[in-house]
């Protein structure tokens, strides 16, 4: 059953805050979304585009933009997080000062942060004052904002450690194209969002290289034991990575040209280094700095994880991606159900 409409602030007006500004419109929300690009906002509030990221769509005039954050946020309960996973606690403390009332926040960035080794809704306890947060929510799955622009049939989930809030959450966005799970393993959702963007670079540079399906799908199931390996130590649940926010969106992210993360892969695989990638993407690629996090996980909790390791190489220690595919492909034997058994005997004796 639908909520009582609100007001809600959309932070960020990339290409996922804007698609998402649009379901909530659809469901009668009054959005107001903000972005520190002044040009963006007039061009947001007089022709109801964003051309920069979703080229094709027009917005409803329900959508208003703002590029001050103590007017977007005045008589907010709610806000849509949807930055960079680098500027999440700079925009934080740029909001600390406007906020009036305890938020709900519903993050919907994927990543970990490198060195704190903390995954985003503990970015944003560590960083907003327990007086003026009321939950934290993320949305997370196979969704890409170009095809939810488009009201394409979509299917994400929302996990919290308040099922309440995330029960709240799921009412405001579920809609005829838009369709809202609950999970209450908020480790492994944000845990799988973060590190498919890992497995999805990898997965460009194989298609760069020119190998084919075959590679590809050895990968991303190989991957996908990385992931579960991982986040199982962290303290998700093994069950969480066979869903949306795991398999669902690690296929997603890995085969598709919409897919920022594969797009960077496919052209590292085709010779360029990682300055020339990221110069002509010109949008933040989560899964470099995720990989750097990654890794050091690894080294905490004792996991191996082979792909990760490759990726690590390439991306900051100049190794060629070839040579690591090759050394991927050459590995000590080993049986392919020890990594699920592995997984579910140490989930179960916990």
């Amino acid at each position: 059953m639908q909520i009582e409409n609100e007001k809600i602030a959309v932070i960020g007006a990339g290409s996922w805050g804007t698609a998402l500004s649009l379901v909530l419109a659809d469901n009668n929300h009054e959005v107001r979304l903000w972005g520190h690009n002044r040009d963006q906002i007039n061009e947001l509030n007089t022709t109801h585009t964003n051309k920069k990221y979703l080229p094709e769509i027009i917005l409803p005039e329900t959508i208003v933009g703002y590029d001050s954050l103590e007017e977007v946020l005045k008589e907010i309960k709610t806000i849509i997080l949807a930055v960079p996973t680098k500027a999440i606690r700079e925009v934080l403390n740029k909001m600390i000062p406007f906020v009036e009332h305890p938020l709900t926040i519903v993050h919907v960035s994927k990543g970990i942060e490198p060195d704190t080794l903390m995954r985003i809704s503990e970015m944003i306890e560590d960083e907003m004052p327990e007086r003026l947060l009321q939950d934290v929510v993320v949305l997370s799955g196979p969704s890409h904002a170009e095809e939810v622009s488009l009201r394409q049939p979509t299917t994400v989930t929302v996990s919290s450690k308040s099922m309440e809030a995330a029960e709240r959450v799921q009412d405001l966005f579920i809609n005829q194209h838009f369709r809202v799970y609950t999970n209450p393993d908020i480790i492994g959702v944000e845990v799988g969002g973060a590190l498919k963007n890992i497995i999805a670079l990898a997965a460009g540079i194989t298609d760069g290289l020119g190998y084919g399906d075959n590679a590809k799908a050895a990968l991303i199931t190989r991957g996908l034991a990385e992931i579960a390996r991982l986040g199982t130590k962290m303290g998700a649940s093994p069950l969480t990575f066979s869903g949306l926010t795991g398999i669902g969106d690690l296929i997603v992210t890995s085969t598709s040209v919409h897919s920022r993360n594969w797009r960077a892969g496919n052209l590292l695989g085709k010779g360029q280094n990682l300055d020339e990638v990221l110069e002509n993407m010109g949008m933040v690629v989560e899964g470099v700095r995720t990989t750097k996090a990654a890794y050091q996980l690894a080294e905490k909790y004792g996991v191996k994880m082979p792909i990760t390791t490759a990726l690590y190489n390439v991306l900051f220690n100049h190794a060629k991606p070839k040579d690591e595919v090759d050394l991927l492909m050459t590995r000590v034997k080993t049986h392919e159900m020890e990594d699920l058994a592995n997984v579910l005997v140490e989930k179960g004796s916990e």
